[in-house]
Protein backbone atom coordinates (compact mmCIF):
# COMPACT_ATOMS: atom_id res chain seq x y z
CA UNK A 1 0.00 0.00 0.00
CA UNK A 2 1.81 2.99 -1.21
CA UNK A 3 1.58 6.55 -2.30
CA UNK A 4 2.44 10.38 -0.47
CA UNK A 5 2.10 11.19 2.97
CA UNK A 6 -1.41 11.87 4.29
CA UNK A 7 -2.64 9.70 1.13
CA UNK A 8 -4.45 7.49 3.91
CA UNK A 9 -2.46 4.42 3.59
CA UNK A 10 -2.34 3.36 6.67
CA UNK A 11 -6.23 3.60 7.34
CA UNK A 12 -6.42 1.27 4.48
CA UNK A 13 -3.60 -1.09 5.10
CA UNK A 14 -5.09 -1.90 8.49
CA UNK A 15 -8.18 -2.38 7.13
CA UNK A 16 -7.33 -4.85 4.33
CA UNK A 17 -4.83 -6.59 6.76
CA UNK A 18 -8.04 -7.32 8.93
CA UNK A 19 -9.86 -8.91 6.08
CA UNK A 20 -7.18 -10.80 4.88
CA UNK A 21 -5.66 -12.40 7.98
CA UNK A 22 -2.19 -10.12 7.02
CA UNK A 23 0.44 -8.56 8.95
CA UNK A 24 1.83 -4.83 8.14
CA UNK A 25 5.63 -4.24 7.22
CA UNK A 26 6.33 -0.84 7.28
CA UNK A 27 8.14 0.94 4.85
CA UNK A 28 8.39 4.63 6.72
CA UNK A 29 12.14 5.82 7.37
CA UNK A 30 11.34 7.37 10.53
CA UNK A 31 8.97 5.60 12.10
CA UNK A 32 11.66 2.81 13.14
CA UNK A 33 12.78 5.55 15.78
CA UNK A 34 10.90 4.97 19.06
CA UNK A 35 9.48 8.46 20.78
CA UNK A 36 8.76 9.74 16.76
CA UNK A 37 5.17 8.70 17.44
CA UNK A 38 3.12 11.75 16.67
CA UNK A 39 5.01 13.41 13.43
CA UNK A 40 5.40 10.33 12.16
CA UNK A 41 1.97 9.16 12.39
CA UNK A 42 3.01 6.13 13.88
CA UNK A 43 0.36 3.74 14.35
CA UNK A 44 -1.65 3.48 17.80
CA UNK A 45 -1.02 0.72 20.23
CA UNK A 46 -4.28 -0.44 19.78
CA UNK A 47 -4.02 -0.37 16.13
CA UNK A 48 -1.09 -2.68 16.60
CA UNK A 49 -3.11 -5.01 18.45
CA UNK A 50 -5.17 -5.16 16.28
CA UNK A 51 -2.36 -6.06 13.75
CA UNK A 52 0.42 -7.12 13.79
CA UNK A 53 3.37 -4.34 12.61
CA UNK A 54 6.81 -4.82 11.82
CA UNK A 55 9.35 -2.13 11.16
CA UNK A 56 8.63 0.44 14.14
CA UNK A 57 10.23 1.33 17.14
CA UNK A 58 13.73 -0.66 16.40
CA UNK A 59 15.93 2.07 17.44
CA UNK A 60 16.56 5.47 19.42
CA UNK A 61 16.55 8.58 18.26
CA UNK A 62 20.22 8.88 17.92
CA UNK A 63 21.11 6.05 16.25
CA UNK A 64 21.77 6.02 12.65
CA UNK A 65 19.65 3.33 10.64
CA UNK A 66 20.63 3.28 7.11
CA UNK A 67 18.65 1.94 4.43
CA UNK A 68 21.13 -1.10 4.10
CA UNK A 69 20.28 -2.01 7.45
CA UNK A 70 16.51 -1.72 6.99
CA UNK A 71 16.79 -4.17 4.34
CA UNK A 72 18.44 -6.48 6.01
CA UNK A 73 15.58 -6.26 9.08
CA UNK A 74 12.74 -5.78 6.58
CA UNK A 75 14.03 -9.23 4.76
CA UNK A 76 14.30 -11.17 7.82
CA UNK A 77 11.00 -10.09 8.40
CA UNK A 78 9.61 -10.94 5.54
CA UNK A 79 11.38 -14.75 5.83
CA UNK A 80 10.19 -15.55 9.19
CA UNK A 81 5.90 -14.55 8.89
CA UNK A 82 3.69 -17.16 7.57
CA UNK A 83 0.68 -14.51 7.15
CA UNK A 84 0.55 -12.72 4.25
CA UNK A 85 2.47 -9.01 4.62
CA UNK A 86 0.95 -6.37 3.76
CA UNK A 87 3.74 -3.30 3.07
CA UNK A 88 2.42 0.28 3.44
CA UNK A 89 3.99 3.26 3.60
CA UNK A 90 5.97 6.57 2.06
CA UNK A 91 9.35 6.01 1.58
CA UNK A 92 10.50 4.72 -2.25
CA UNK A 93 13.71 3.87 -1.81
CA UNK A 94 12.73 1.72 1.41
CA UNK A 95 10.10 -0.28 -0.36
CA UNK A 96 12.29 -0.86 -3.41
CA UNK A 97 15.33 -2.00 -0.99
CA UNK A 98 12.85 -4.66 0.48
CA UNK A 99 11.98 -5.61 -2.80
CA UNK A 100 14.17 -4.71 -5.75
CA UNK A 101 17.60 -6.37 -6.18
CA UNK A 102 18.90 -3.02 -4.02
CA UNK A 103 22.96 -3.81 -3.30
CA UNK A 104 24.58 -0.68 -0.72
CA UNK A 105 28.04 -0.12 -1.02
CA UNK A 106 30.27 0.38 2.65
CA UNK A 107 30.87 2.97 4.30
CA UNK A 108 34.18 3.75 6.37
CA UNK A 109 34.33 6.32 8.57
CA UNK A 110 38.19 7.61 8.27
CA UNK A 111 37.89 7.22 4.26
CA UNK A 112 34.99 9.40 4.70
CA UNK A 113 36.68 11.80 6.53
CA UNK A 114 39.84 12.14 4.97
CA UNK A 115 37.78 12.63 1.83
CA UNK A 116 35.52 14.99 3.68
CA UNK A 117 39.24 17.46 4.29
CA UNK A 118 39.77 17.93 1.05
CA UNK A 119 38.52 20.44 -1.45
CA UNK A 120 35.34 19.70 -3.47
CA UNK A 121 37.18 20.46 -6.98
CA UNK A 122 39.80 18.08 -6.57
CA UNK A 123 37.56 15.55 -5.75
CA UNK A 124 35.81 15.52 -8.74
CA UNK A 125 38.95 15.83 -10.74
CA UNK A 126 39.91 12.85 -8.95
CA UNK A 127 36.41 10.99 -9.50
CA UNK A 128 36.85 12.43 -13.09
CA UNK A 129 40.18 10.50 -13.41
CA UNK A 130 39.17 6.89 -12.44
CA UNK A 131 36.26 7.21 -14.02
CA UNK A 132 35.68 9.21 -17.19
CA UNK A 133 32.36 8.54 -17.46
CA UNK A 134 31.16 9.57 -13.92
CA UNK A 135 29.29 12.41 -14.76
CA UNK A 136 26.63 10.55 -16.75
CA UNK A 137 25.37 8.80 -12.93
CA UNK A 138 26.90 10.96 -10.62
CA UNK A 139 25.26 14.62 -10.42
CA UNK A 140 29.49 16.23 -10.12
CA UNK A 141 28.01 19.79 -8.74
CA UNK A 142 26.79 17.80 -5.48
CA UNK A 143 29.69 17.36 -3.38
CA UNK A 144 27.77 14.84 -1.22
CA UNK A 145 27.75 12.11 -4.24
CA UNK A 146 30.95 13.05 -5.13
CA UNK A 147 32.46 12.44 -2.28
CA UNK A 148 30.40 9.24 -2.32
CA UNK A 149 31.25 7.92 -5.23
CA UNK A 150 34.86 8.25 -3.77
CA UNK A 151 34.62 6.39 -0.94
CA UNK A 152 33.11 3.35 -2.93
CA UNK A 153 35.99 3.42 -4.94
CA UNK A 154 38.35 3.49 -2.26
CA UNK A 155 36.60 0.45 -0.64
CA UNK A 156 35.38 -2.11 -3.00
CA UNK A 157 36.81 -0.61 -6.69
CA UNK A 158 33.43 0.07 -8.09
CA UNK A 159 33.28 3.36 -10.34
CA UNK A 160 29.39 4.66 -10.94
CA UNK A 161 29.82 3.82 -14.86
CA UNK A 162 30.95 0.41 -13.50
CA UNK A 163 28.40 -0.13 -11.20
CA UNK A 164 25.37 1.16 -13.69
CA UNK A 165 26.26 -1.50 -16.19
CA UNK A 166 25.53 -4.45 -13.96
CA UNK A 167 22.60 -6.53 -14.47
CA UNK A 168 21.04 -5.57 -10.59
CA UNK A 169 21.47 -2.04 -11.77
CA UNK A 170 19.28 -3.24 -15.02
CA UNK A 171 17.14 -4.84 -13.06
CA UNK A 172 16.63 -1.62 -10.72
CA UNK A 173 16.02 0.48 -13.85
CA UNK A 174 13.45 -2.37 -15.01
CA UNK A 175 11.68 -2.45 -11.92
CA UNK A 176 12.23 -6.32 -11.95
CA UNK A 177 11.30 -7.33 -8.70
CA UNK A 178 14.01 -9.45 -6.33
CA UNK A 179 10.92 -10.57 -4.30
CA UNK A 180 7.21 -11.43 -5.46
CA UNK A 181 5.22 -8.01 -5.26
CA UNK A 182 1.90 -6.69 -5.68
CA UNK A 183 2.17 -3.30 -5.63
CA UNK A 184 -0.88 -1.15 -4.94
CA UNK A 185 -1.11 2.61 -4.65
CA UNK A 186 -3.83 5.34 -2.96
CA UNK A 187 -3.59 9.08 -4.02
CA UNK A 188 -5.69 11.45 -2.98
CA UNK A 189 -4.93 13.94 -6.52
CA UNK A 190 -6.35 17.52 -5.67
CA UNK A 191 -7.01 16.62 -2.23
CA UNK A 192 -3.26 16.11 -1.26
CA UNK A 193 -2.52 19.55 0.46
CA UNK A 194 -5.64 19.96 2.26
CA UNK A 195 -5.31 16.13 3.58
CA UNK A 196 -1.97 17.45 4.91
CA UNK A 197 -2.87 20.70 6.40
CA UNK A 198 -5.60 18.79 8.34
CA UNK A 199 -3.02 16.08 9.80
CA UNK A 200 -0.85 18.55 10.47
CA UNK A 201 -3.49 20.15 12.52
CA UNK A 202 -4.30 16.89 14.41
CA UNK A 203 -0.55 16.69 15.17
CA UNK A 204 -0.35 19.99 16.66
CA UNK A 205 -3.23 19.40 18.70
CA UNK A 206 -2.05 16.03 19.69
CA UNK A 207 1.00 17.42 21.31
CA UNK A 208 3.81 17.43 18.37
CA UNK A 209 5.60 20.48 19.54
CA UNK A 210 6.03 18.83 22.93
CA UNK A 211 7.16 15.33 21.49
CA UNK A 212 9.71 17.52 19.31
CA UNK A 213 10.73 19.43 22.61
CA UNK A 214 11.41 16.64 24.24
CA UNK A 215 12.88 14.23 22.04
CA UNK A 216 15.38 17.39 20.85
CA UNK A 217 18.53 16.47 22.99
CA UNK A 218 18.27 12.82 21.34
CA UNK A 219 17.35 13.56 17.71
CA UNK A 220 20.70 12.42 16.22
CA UNK A 221 21.66 13.47 12.51
CA UNK A 222 18.88 11.32 10.29
CA UNK A 223 16.42 12.03 13.21
CA UNK A 224 16.53 15.87 12.88
CA UNK A 225 15.99 15.52 9.86
CA UNK A 226 12.60 14.18 9.80
CA UNK A 227 10.06 16.35 7.89
CA UNK A 228 8.08 18.26 10.42
CA UNK A 229 10.46 17.51 12.98
CA UNK A 230 13.38 19.62 11.46
CA UNK A 231 11.01 22.65 11.10
CA UNK A 232 9.59 22.17 14.44
CA UNK A 233 13.10 22.15 15.81
CA UNK A 234 13.61 25.94 14.85
CA UNK A 235 10.98 26.81 17.22
CA UNK A 236 12.11 24.82 20.46
CA UNK A 237 15.58 26.32 20.05
CA UNK A 238 13.61 29.79 19.78
CA UNK A 239 14.52 30.70 15.77
CA UNK A 240 11.04 31.16 15.13
CA UNK A 241 7.46 31.13 16.55
CA UNK A 242 4.89 28.17 17.03
CA UNK A 243 3.15 29.30 13.92
CA UNK A 244 5.52 30.04 11.33
CA UNK A 245 6.69 26.28 12.50
CA UNK A 246 4.16 25.03 11.36
CA UNK A 247 3.77 27.25 8.60
CA UNK A 248 6.94 25.81 7.36
CA UNK A 249 6.55 22.12 8.33
CA UNK A 250 3.50 22.10 6.36
CA UNK A 251 5.46 23.64 3.57
CA UNK A 252 7.74 20.78 3.73
CA UNK A 253 5.60 18.05 4.08
CA UNK A 254 3.36 18.95 1.20
CA UNK A 255 6.55 19.06 -0.62
CA UNK A 256 7.52 15.79 0.54
CA UNK A 257 4.16 14.23 -0.92
CA UNK A 258 4.31 16.17 -3.96
CA UNK A 259 8.26 13.88 -4.37
CA UNK A 260 6.80 10.77 -3.11
CA UNK A 261 4.15 11.01 -5.80
CA UNK A 262 6.62 11.50 -8.41
CA UNK A 263 8.49 8.48 -7.26
CA UNK A 264 5.83 5.88 -7.28
CA UNK A 265 4.35 7.00 -10.43
CA UNK A 266 7.55 6.00 -11.94
CA UNK A 267 6.70 2.48 -10.84
CA UNK A 268 4.73 0.75 -13.19
CA UNK A 269 3.87 -2.46 -11.09
CA UNK A 270 2.02 -0.16 -9.45
CA UNK A 271 -1.99 -0.20 -9.69
CA UNK A 272 -3.45 3.34 -8.54
CA UNK A 273 -6.84 2.88 -7.10
CA UNK A 274 -9.88 5.07 -7.80
CA UNK A 275 -9.47 7.92 -5.16
CA UNK A 276 -13.41 8.08 -3.86
CA UNK A 277 -12.12 9.53 0.04
CA UNK A 278 -14.36 6.56 1.45
CA UNK A 279 -12.54 3.44 3.07
CA UNK A 280 -14.79 1.19 2.47
CA UNK A 281 -14.89 1.91 -1.28
CA UNK A 282 -10.64 2.01 -1.35
CA UNK A 283 -11.08 -1.44 0.56
CA UNK A 284 -12.98 -3.64 -2.08
CA UNK A 285 -10.85 -1.22 -4.95
CA UNK A 286 -7.75 -2.76 -3.51
CA UNK A 287 -9.30 -6.32 -2.90
CA UNK A 288 -10.41 -6.36 -6.47
CA UNK A 289 -7.30 -5.17 -8.10
CA UNK A 290 -5.13 -7.61 -5.43
CA UNK A 291 -7.53 -10.73 -6.05
CA UNK A 292 -7.93 -10.29 -9.65
CA UNK A 293 -4.44 -9.93 -10.51
CA UNK A 294 -3.49 -13.08 -8.22
CA UNK A 295 -6.43 -14.52 -10.38
CA UNK A 296 -5.37 -13.42 -13.50
CA UNK A 297 -1.60 -14.72 -12.81
CA UNK A 298 -3.05 -18.09 -11.36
Amino acid sequence: MLGPTAAGKSDLALALAERLGAEILSVDSMQVYRGMDIGTAKPTREERERVPHHMIDLAEPEEEFTVARFQREARAVIDHTTRPLIIAGGSGLHFRAVVDPMRFPPHDAEVRARLERRPAGELVEELLAVDPEAGRYVDLANPRRVLRALEIWELTGDTPSGRARTTEAADLRAYRSELPVRAVGVDPGAELADRVRRRLTEMRRAGFLEEVERLAPRLGRTASQAVGYRQLLDVVEGRVDVDEGFARAEAATLALARRQRTFFRRDPRIRWLPWTGDLDELVSAALATLLGEVRCGS
